[in-house]
Order: structure tokens, then sequence, then C-alpha cells
């Protein structure tokens, strides 16, 4: 269990270092909906292995990037719809 534990945190963070990578790099925009799935997923795979360390602030600073994400994808879903 810790071997995919440790890989669920590996890929959260390529995932959430990716994203900060495109969007400093002006590769993506912050609309951009592959962007944001990046950050989503990454917070979540985060999550689960912070928790799993009992790692509680990491894992609250997740749930809140997770948040973030869901609220942009959310935006960007009503905006596409209008």
């Amino acid at each position: 269990m810790d071997l995919i534990m440790e890989i669920i945190g590996w890929i959260g963070a390529a995932e959430v270092l990716l994203a900060y990578y495109l969007i400093s790099t002006d590769k993506v925009k912050n609309s951009h909906l592959g962007y944001q799935l990046l950050n989503l997923t990454g917070g979540l795979f985060l999550t689960v292995f912070t928790i799993y360390k009992h790692t509680y602030p990491s894992a609250f600073v997740n749930v809140i990037w997770i948040g973030v994400a869901v609220y942009a994808i959310w935006k960007f879903s009503i905006k596409r719809k209008a």
C-alpha cells in the first residue's frame, strides 16, 4: 500500500508542477480546461497522499486547491453554455 500511495503522491506533485509551469510560461490560459483538470487531479492525489501520511496542514491546502479548481471549472462550464 505504501508504494501505491507514494506513486499517487508523485503523480499529484507532477500534475500540480506541470500546471504551474504551463501557466507561468504562458503555454495555457487559466481558463483552459486542461490546466484546471491538472490542478484538480493533482490536488486530489496530493490530498489522498497527505491524509495517508497524516500531514493535515498540507491536506488542508490541497483541499482548498481542489475547491479553487472546481470553482474555475464550474465557471468555465457556465461561460460555455452562455
